[in-house]
Order: C-alpha cells, then sequence, then structure tokens
C-alpha cells in the first residue's frame, strides 16, 4: 500500500545529485541557518561572540535577515516582540557564557508572555564539556542548567548529524501551544567543523494542535447557556492563539460580560457593550466577578495581578480554558479545559445555545460607573490625560511596549488597546528594559508601521544602547521616556510601606541631547504639548525621542 507520504520522501533526480556533491567549505554553522531556513525563518537576532563565530559565519553566506542588538538582554526582547507581533519563532543566536547568561532575563519574560523564541546558544569545545574544569573560556559546569528554568524544552547537538534534528525539534516545542522560549546548545567545534552532510532543505517540524476533550466542551456549553449571571476572564492566551473573534462570538452568544487581564489587552472590543474593559486591579470589578455564578476563564493561570493580588474568591462555578497544563487550577477549583484556547471556543461555538438577557450591559455600564467614580475621586487627571494624549497619537493599528513604569501600570487598566496584538508590556515576568528593544524588534517585523515604547528613566538606561541598534537599522520606532529622576513605583511603594524612599533616587542624563549624540532626533515636550509631539514623531520615518518630564502617581489600590 502507498502513502502519500511516502511518495513525497522519495528524492528527485536533482536532489540526488546535490546531496551526494553538496557545495565545498560548508560547516556546522551552516546547517544551523539551513535548517532554519528550511523550518521558514527570514529573520535572526543575536549578538556574536568568540565561540559562536561559526554560526555568524554561516549567516553571512544565507539569506537570512540579521538583526544585532547591543546586549543580549535586549536582543532577547526583541525577538521576543518579533515572535509576539509574527506568530512566528524567532531565533536568538548566543554566545557561550556571559551571553548565553545575559539573554536570561529576556526569556523569563518570553516564557511568562508565551513568546516563541528559540535561543541557539554556543558551547565550549566538545571536550571541555562533561563538568569537569579545564579552564576554557566562558566555562561552566552546566550552561544548560542555568536556562532550563526557563525555557520549555532544551536540545543539545554534540555531533553535525544532530544539528537538524535539534533545531527542528526545539522549534516544534516553542510553536506548540503555549508557545514560548526553547534552548538549543552546540559545541564550538561543531559549528566550525567542516561537513560532508547534504544541504538541509525542507523541514517538518509542525506542531501538533492541542485539543480539548469534548466531553469537557459539552459539560462548559452546558453550563454558560444555563447560567444567570456569566462572566468571562481573557488572558493572554486569547491573544497568542488569535482567538480574539471567538471570544467575541462566544460573549455575544451568550451574554456575558468580558473582562481583559493585563496580558489579554485587546482581546475585547473596548467600547463594546459587553466590555468590562482591563479594570482587573479594582474592588468594584473583582466583586463583579466574584458574583458570576459561572466564570469563563480563558488563556488566564488567574496569577497575582490578574486576581486582584490573590484577593478574588469567586463563588461560582468556573471554567478554564488554558494550553499550559500546570496553570489548571493552580489557584481555583475548576473545569480544566486543557487546550489551545482558539479551538477550545470553536468547540464551544458549535455546541453552545445562546442565552438571552438584555440587562447585561446595564450591568456593565453600573460597573464601569462605579470604577470611574472611585478614579476621578482621586485626582488623577494628569495621568489620565497622559493616557488620552497617547491614545490619540497612535495609529490604531501600531503596537505599542510598555516598560515597568507608573504610566505603564495606568496603560495596563486604562489605555484602549484597540485590537487585538498591539500592546505589549513586560508584565509578564516584570524587569525593567524591555519596552525600547521589544519595539526594535516589532519594528523589524513590519517596519510599514509606527511603534511606540513607553519607559521611565530608569527603565530606559536599560535601553540606550540600543539607540545604536534604531539609527542602524532605520527602525521606526518612537520611544517616550518619562523622566521623573528615580525608580518612580519603587519611590511611590517604599513611601507608602515605610514613610520615605531610599535607594530610588536617580542621577540620569540629558536623554534629548543623547539620543542626538547618536543621530537620533530627540523632543522634550509638556503634558499639554504631548499629543502634538507625539503623533509628529510618530509620523516621520526612522527613530525618535521624546521626553516627557513628569512626576506621576498610581491610582489607589483596593487589594489592600
Amino acid at each position: 500500500m502507498t502513502h502519500d507520504h511516502d511518495v513525497e520522501l522519495k528524492p528527485t533526480a536533482r536532489q540526488i545529485e546535490a546531496a551526494l556533491n553538496p557545495p565545498p567549505g560548508r560547516t556546522g554553522g551552516d546547517l544551523v541557518i539551513e535548517t532554519l531556513r528550511g523550518l521558514g525563518a527570514t529573520t535572526v537576532f543575536g549578538l556574536p561572540g568568540q565561540h559562536a563565530l561559526g554560526l555568524f559565519d554561516a549567516l553571512r553566506r544565507s539569506s537570512l535577515s540579521y538583526v544585532g542588538l547591543r546586549i543580549e538582554n535586549n536582543a532577547g526582547f526583541a525577538a521576543d516582540a518579533y515572535g509576539r507581533i509574527t506568530g512566528e519563532v524567532a531565533p536568538l543566536l548566543l554566545s557561550t557564557g556571559p551571553g548565553a547568561l545575559m539573554s536570561l532575563a529576556a526569556l523569563q519574560e518570553a516564557a511568562a508572555g508565551s513568546s516563541p523564541v528559540l535561543a541557539i546558544s554556543s558551547q565550549i569545545p566538545s571536550a571541555g564539556l562533561g563538568g569537569g574544569r579545564h579552564g576554557y573560556l566562558h566555562e561552566l559546569r552546566d550552561q544548560q542548567a542555568s536556562a532550563r528554568d526557563l525555557v520549555k524544552s532544551v536540545h543539545t547537538a554534540r555531533t553535525a548529524a544532530q544539528i537538524p534534528s535539534a533545531v527542528a525539534a526545539a522549534w516544534q516545542s516553542a510553536l506548540t501551544a503555549p508557545h514560548g522560549p526553547v534552548w538549543v546548545e552546540i559545541p564550538q567545534d561543531v559549528l566550525l567543523a567542516e561537513t560532508v552532510l547534504p544541504v538541509v532543505t525542507a523541514v517538518d517540524a509542525t506542531p501538533d494542535d492541542l485539543l480539548p476533550r469534548p466531553e469537557l466542551t459539552a459539560v462548559a456549553a452546558h453550563l454558560l447557556a444555563g447560567a444567570q449571571r456569566p462572566a468571562i476572564i481573557a488572558g493572554g492566551g486569547v491573544i497568542r492563539s488569535d482567538a480574539a473573534g471567538k471570544l467575541r462570538a462566544l460573549a455575544e452568544r451568550v451574554n456575558a460580560p468580558v473582562v481583559t487581564t493585563y496580558g489579554g489587552k485587546g482581546a475585547f472590543p473596548w467600547a463594546h457593550p459587553l466590555s468590562l474593559q482591563s479594570w482587573i486591579e479594582d474592588r468594584h470589578t473583582t466583586d463583579f466577578l466574584e458574583d458570576a455564578d459561572v466564570l469563563l476563564v480563558v488563556g488566564s493561570g488567574l496569577g497575582e495581578l490578574s486576581s486582584n493580588y490573590h484577593t478574588f474568591a469567586p463563588r461560582g462555578r468556573i471554567i478554564q480554558i488554558e494550553a499550559d497544563a500546570g496553570k489548571l487550577e493552580s489557584n481555583h477549583p475548576a473545569i480544566g479545559i486543557h487546550a489551545d484556547a482558539r479551538i477550545a471556543l470553536s468547540a464551544l461555538l458549535e455546541t453552545v445555545e445562546a442565552r438571552p438577557d438584555d440587562k447585561a450591559p446595564e450591568r456593565v455600564r453600573a460597573l464601569l460607573d462605579q470604577v470611574g467614580a472611585r478614579i476621578a475621586a482621586q485626582d488623577r487627571t494628569l495621568e489620565q490625560s497622559l493616557l488620552t494624549a497617547v491614545r490619540r497619537a497612535l495609529p490604531d493599528a501600531a503596537p505599542s511596549f510598555w516598560d515597568m513604569t507608573i504610566l505603564s501600570y495606568w496603560a495596563w487598566a486604562a489605555f484602549d488597546a484597540r485590537r487585538p496584538n498591539t500592546m505589549h508590556s513586560a508584565q509578564g515576568s516584570g524587569g525593567l528594559g524591555y519596552a525600547f528593544p521589544a519595539a526594535l524588534g516589532a519594528a523589524v517585523a513590519d517596519p510599514t508601521r509606527p511603534v511606540l515604547a513607553v519607559s521611565g528613566d530608569g527603565g530606559a538606561m536599560y535601553s540606550i544602547a540600543e539607540l545604536a541598534t534604531a539609527k542602524q537599522y532605520g527602525l521606526p520606532v518612537t520611544w517616550l521616556i518619562v523622566d521623573d529622576g528615580g525608580y518612580g513605583i519603587l519611590r511611590e511603594y517604599m513611601t507608602d510601606a515605610f514613610g520615605e524612599a531610599s535607594a530610588t533616587e536617580l542621577a540620569r542624563p540629558d536623554f534629548v541631547a543623547l539620543a542626538e549624540s547618536f543621530g537620533v532626533p530627540g523632543i522634550r515636550t509638556t503634558p499639554d504639548a504631548l499629543g502634538e509631539d507625539l503623533a509628529k514623531a510618530l509620523s516621520e520615518p526612522g527613530p525618535s525621542v521624546v521626553v516627557l518630564p513628569a512626576l506621576l502617581k498610581m491610582f489607589a489600590p483596593t487589594h489592600l
């Protein structure tokens, strides 16, 4: 019996000839690059280093586009954003030891944000592996152990023949729901050694779909259709699986109000009659969700931020759709459906009966009025006006990237992302320095539209070197730096907790002059002029910096 795949695997005469006579001068590094091309990669990020030179020499001979950043951590953030924007694997080429270790904070964020980053790191020569203390440059006892807790899977190639399989297996792992970072390690001598292996052509690493169990979706559909007060929490898994359309269709069919987590920004239309928006840290919202008799949680583990700092105590039945099995029922008992969000929502739409409820929009409006009244009583007009100015200046389709800074904390709750997969932040792991290098990665993914990065002055100092990257590649990223002279949010936390702050005040440069020293246009703005200055910067080609001196305050928490 002949199967289709048997026919496809039979090589042609030309393929046989090419395999028997591969081009001379190829190395293990070429096998890596050829495999990436065969898998469909078009762009790689990274930073060269001594042990990885075989990789970068092969890259020179390939058609892959290379984007080099100045610090490995920032290269990782750029790859993370490229993966989020495109949904494709973002290769990240790293050198041994310090280079590899410098990428770990970025890989933690990629893991938290489910971004498919493929880190390919060199290693010391094969003779030095195994944990002995041979004294090789950059030697670590077990380099991959440093990454193992962060990534989905670790793959090692000790010979040239192992390289295509290792890279393909890592690629498949990165794209298997939930998406995430993976790690491949190849010794220096394997990368440099000449090979007579045939050129790697097409490689199949298609991930398997993560399908829901039908008996679980049947129960979920029954509960939603019969609920009195259903509600939906939409997390980042909705964005990563491109399920916003399915979510909206389900919410409208069962008339369930929807709140998005910070990672799920844009998963549901902000101004929809069923939209509770993103005030997930507000006690009124928490109470509303606790009152739901059936709560559907899609693509969220209900972690610290998504549960109002674990004060959320639901009283109804929970249905949780989550691709990460470790997050199922990790915080609350539920009907746990281990599945990709898009596929699970599609299954629900096939079976759930419509649930009429003309009172749901009224309940939504009442909640938003309560939230609005609470914020209005706090006299935070400056912060709200700045968000309004940013929203007006930023084109709807333009992505934005937000660092860990007070304006970003406001944006998590109060900014209308307008479209799915356009608002991103480092709230997954909470590290500083994400916004600007991530925005560069997004601009590489789609250089036809402007990209906005938002940082505080403290976080900006993590990424200043990447102004050179932005200039070198002419990337259309506008960087808004809110300068308050220190780590503003930590200043607030410490003052609230201890009466005064320490270690939060910072000397900082003239950011406008510094940007201009890189050949990047800069402007110092004011709250009143921000909208106009930002719109102008976003409309012009290439990178730009807008500096806003301002001392901002957070809205009052409700979890204490």
